[in-house]
């Protein structure tokens, strides 16, 4: 049986790489220790987290969520992952919704429908995965239609490296028949 030290780092460990909350039962399957002794080092990494720095606590946690345990990002720190997620690791658009986005962000507010009708094809999955991204939200949904309308985040005027939607570049230039219209 390890140290209750090296038993914490092994902990560490797993819960380094977990994508999913790890329960007291797989965590002392896979390191075959006693159920007490892993909730006891998991309640120590807990406590450790939350008191360093001074008590201000790590840049992560350690908490119990849907039967099992896992590191999040502390809420205070949230804003330093967006911002790398958003410029130092910008994940491709498809064709689709880079399309999708620029008829969002130049005639928002507008629903999935209208969106739909303008690119002559289905965004339904192209929708949400503009939302799952964060590059547009729901702004409110329409009274008479019930229809969602949609527009743009900050976060697509970070990725954009712009203050607003208005310095966006004028499209009529790129419409056929409107060279005469700004």
């Amino acid at each position: 049986m390890p140290t209750d030290l090296a038993l914490r780092g092994a902990i560490e460990a797993i819960l380094t790489v977990a994508e999913t909350p790890i329960s007291l039962v797989t965590l002392a399957g896979a390191l075959e220790v006693p159920i007490a002794s892993v909730k006891a080092e998991l309640e120590a990494l807990q406590r450790d987290y939350d008191q360093a720095h001074d008590g201000l606590g790590r840049g992560f946690e350690l908490r119990e969520i849907a039967g099992g345990w896992r590191l999040y990002v502390r809420p205070q720190h949230d804003w330093a992952v967006k911002l790398l997620v958003a410029n130092e690791n910008p994940a491709r658009l498809s064709q689709a919704a880079l399309e999708t986005l620029a008829v969002i962000a130049y005639r928002q507010p507008v629903s999935r429908g209208q969106v739909s009708s303008i690119r002559g094809v289905n965004v339904d999955s192209v929708v949400r995965t503009l939302l799952s991204r964060g590059l547009i939200t729901e702004l409110y949904t329409d009274a008479e239609s019930g229809a969602s309308m949609f527009g743009t985040t900050e976060l697509l005027l970070e990725v954009l490296g712009i203050n607003s939607i208005d310095e966006l570049p004028a499209i009529s230039p790129y419409l056929p028949g409107q060279d005469d219209i700004d």
